[in-house]
C-alpha cells in the first residue's frame, strides 16, 4: 500500500492512503536513507509504502520504502548538530511568520530560513503577523523589512489572525497546494492556521511574560486536509535555524542579490569578504545591499551555528 505521511511522532507515523483510510505505521529495524544523516529518516510530507500486520487484532502498518522526495527542508538537529531534522517534505511553498516583538524575529534567523529554503528550490512567502498590536514606530519597522525582502524578489504580506487583515489573501495563495507555516513559537502560525480554517482548532498558549518568548504548542509537525483544497503543515517553532551541508563558496547563490552582483566581482571565486574590487562590497558601501543580509551570509561562511549569539538574541 501507498501513503502520505501524516504526522511523525518519532516513532509511529499517521500515513493517509489515496482512498482516505489512515494508519498508525512504524519502521521495522534500520531504515537510512543514502546521503541523509538525519534524526528523522520518514517525515511529515513523504510518500511511503507499507504493509499491514495484525498484532492482538490490532492492524498497523510497516513501512518498508520512502518515496523519492521533490524536496525538503532541513535544519540542524539541536541535541546532535553532526545530524539534521528534516522539518516536513514535498512542500509547495513555506509561509514564514515574523513578529517585530512579542516575540522578535531576527533577521538573521530569517535569512538562515531563506537560504536553506532556496537551497532546496521551496518558495516562501514573509508573513509579518500581529500587525493590530504594533504602534507607529513598529509598523514603520515592518514597512521597512518588508521593503529590503520585497527588493530581492520575496512576496510580503502583512497579517492579523486577531482581526483578520490579509487573511483571505493567505488563504487564496494556498489553493491546491502544499503549504508549511513555519516560524518562532508565539509568532501567531496556529492562531492564524485556526483563522483560516476555524474548524481544526488547533490548540494555542499564550507568550510567555518571563523571556517575551511563544510556548511550544506544537509539538511534532503535522498535515491537515483544508475544506478548501489545500493542505497544510503545521510545525513546532524553533529558537533557531542551523544551516546544513553548504560550502561556503555556494553560500551567496541562496542570497538573490549577492548571486546577481557575484559576475561583476574580478575573482570568480570572490568570498565578498576581503577580495578586493568586489561587487557586493560595492553594493553594500552604496547602501545596494542591506547591511542585515551582509551580516547574516557573513555569519553563515564563517560557520557560526544557530546557536550564536548577537547582542539581542533570544535567551535559551
Amino acid at each position: 500500500m501507498t501513503g502520505l505521511v501524516y504526522k511523525s511522532t518519532g516513532s509511529w507515523y499517521l500515513v493517509k492512503t489515496d482512498l482516505g483510510d489512515v494508519y498508525e505505521c512504524r519502521i521495522k529495524g534500520k531504515f537510512r536513507i543514502s546521503g541523509i544523516k538525519s534524526t528523522n529518516p520518514i517525515a511529515v510530507g513523504d510518500i511511503v509504502d507499507f504493509e499491514l500486520e495484525t498484532d492482538n487484532n490490532q492492524v498497523s502498518g510497516i513501512i518498508h520504502n520512502i518515496h523519492d522526495r521533490r524536496n525538503y527542508i532541513v535544519r540542524k538537529s539541536v541535541n546532535l548538530s553532526k545530524q539534521t531534522h528534516i522539518i516536513a517534505a514535498n512542500i509547495d511553498q513555506v509561509f514564514l511568520m515574523i513578529t517585530i516583538n512579542n516575540p522578535p524575529t531576527l533577521t538573521s534567523f530569517i535569512d538562515r530560513f531563506l537560504v536553506t529554503a532556496n537551497a532546496y528550490s521551496i518558495k516562501t512567502i514573509l508573513l509579518f503577523n500581529k500587525l493590530d498590536t504594533y504602534d507607529e514606530e513598529t509598523l514603520n519597522e515592518v514597512k521597512y523589512l518588508a521593503h529590503i525582502y520585497r527588493k530581492i524578489g520575496y512576496e510580503c504580506i502583512g497579517v492579523s489572525a486577531a482581526t483578520g487583515k490579509n487573511v483571505e489573501k493567505v488563504k487564496a495563495l494556498m489553493h491546491d497546494k502544499v503549504s508549511m507555516f513555519s516560524g518562532h513559537s508565539g509568532v501567531g502560525k496556529s492562531t492564524l492556521v485556526n483563522a483560516i480554517e476555524p474548524d481544526l482548532n488547533i490548540k494555542t498558549k499564550e507568550i510567555s511574560s518571563l523571556h517575551m518568548q511563544g510556548q511550544h504548542t506544537t509539538t511534532f509537525a503535522e498535515m491537515f486536509d483544508l475544506s478548501f483544497g489545500a493542505k497544510i503543515i503545521d510545525t513546532p517553532g524553533i529558537k533557531g535555524f542551523g544551516v546544513v551541508d553548504m560550502d561556503k563558496e555556494e553560500v551567496g547563490d541562496y542570497f538573490p542579490e549577492i548571486f546577481k552582483l557575484k559576475q561583476h566581482c574580478k575573482f570568480n571565486n570572490c568570498l565578498h569578504v576581503h577580495e578586493p574590487h568586489c561587487a557586493v562590497k560595492k553594493a553594500l558601501d552604496n547602501d545596494e545591499v542591506a547591511f542585515s543580509r551582509y551580516r547574516s551570509y557573513l555569519q553563515i561562511i564563517e560557520g557560526e551555528d544557530e546557536h550564536y549569539r548577537t547582542d539581542n538574541w533570544e535567551q535559551e
